[in-house]
């Protein structure tokens, strides 16, 4: 009995080292998690305006004005940004982001069965689930843990507007995860190529849809420019899809930490209950072991009696 509880003792040794772990690793997460959160919800608004305004140019200028404006016949090929974190203990983060990913491609090959799909990946988790999956992973780009400034995201903007010029894409979407609150996340797939009037929103979960009356005020308008279209498009748009997409990244940051936080807290908590348990069942044993012992000093000093 001695042995018993010499392992018991040990196992709520070895447990109470884990939860020290899990607290730190929580307390750690929460810090960037706020964070992450404060830059999203510093640069959501300014993203959703800029958005705002993109959509009503291209629903008011001609399509012709700008390649980036011009929708394809034909969805052949698919560029598909996908935003993973680089470390795991998150939950079920990576992997709901991955199975949008894999229904969001079924899908497009019912409509269109020879459409095919290339994957450019922000964060190493990413990696090994897509292969898995036996998606053509064509580009892999270095994701922070903290990101701070727009420029960071500048070559992978650059590349999928260069391949959707080119002809390359016919559409490119974005795979990432909404922020809503530190309990809910949203993995979201959303389109960025071609620009068009009806794409929603970055950092719209949960939010409510705007009024009729709202709707009507911002149709009651026509743009000017100056100088010309074409100069004013030309500088707009560009830095719209690489704003899309650095917000993108700051909604993905800040879930991915909010997940990982609360994680750790339930790991902490589940290590907790195993203490109280074990430790209930150390009590019993080493009860059990006094009354044991109590039983044959009695038997003995009997028989010497």
């Amino acid at each position: 009995m001695p042995v018993a509880t010499r392992d018991i003792n040990r196992r709520i040794k070895s447990i109470a080292n884990t939860k020290k772990i899990t607290k730190a690793m929580e307390m750690v997460s929460a810090s960037k998690m706020r964070k992450a959160v404060n830059a999203v919800l510093a640069t959501r608004d300014y993203s959703n305006s800029a958005w705002d305004l993109v959509k009503n140019l291209s629903a008011k200028t001609d399509s012709s004005l700008h390649p980036l404006l011009q929708k394809r016949n034909k969805v052949k090929n698919v560029g598909l940004i996908l935003i993973t974190s680089n470390r795991g203990l998150c939950g079920s983060f990576n992997r709901d982001i991955v199975d949008e990913v894999a229904k969001y491609v079924q899908h497009h090959k019912k409509e269109h069965v020879d459409v095919e799909a290339e994957v450019i990946l922000m964060g190493s988790k990413g990696q090994d689930i897509m292969f898995r999956h036996g998606h053509n992973i064509v580009a892999e780009f270095a994701k922070l843990d903290m990101h701070s400034r727009i420029t960071e995201v500048t070559p992978i903007s650059r590349m999928v507007i260069k391949d959707f010029l080119s002809g390359k894409y016919d559409k490119v979407s974005i795979a990432y995860t909404d922020y809503k609150s530190v309990i809910s996340q949203k993995p979201t797939i959303r389109k960025i190529l071609p620009i068009s009037g009806e794409d929603e929103e970055l950092g719209f979960v949960g939010k409510e849809s705007p009024s009729t009356e709202e709707k009507v005020t911002k149709d009651e308008f026509e743009y000017l420019f100056e100088p010309t279209p074409d100069a004013v498009l030309d500088q707009m748009l560009y830095r719209l899809i690489e704003l899309q997409i650095y917000q993108a990244l700051l909604e993905s940051n800040a879930s991915e930490h909010s997940a990982r936080m609360l994680s750790m807290r339930n790991a902490s908590d589940a290590a907790s209950d195993m203490i109280e348990d074990l430790t209930l069942y150390f009590n019993q044993a080493r009860q059990q072991a006094i009354t044991s012992e109590l039983a044959d000093i009695s038997a003995g000093r009997a028989a010497v009696e």
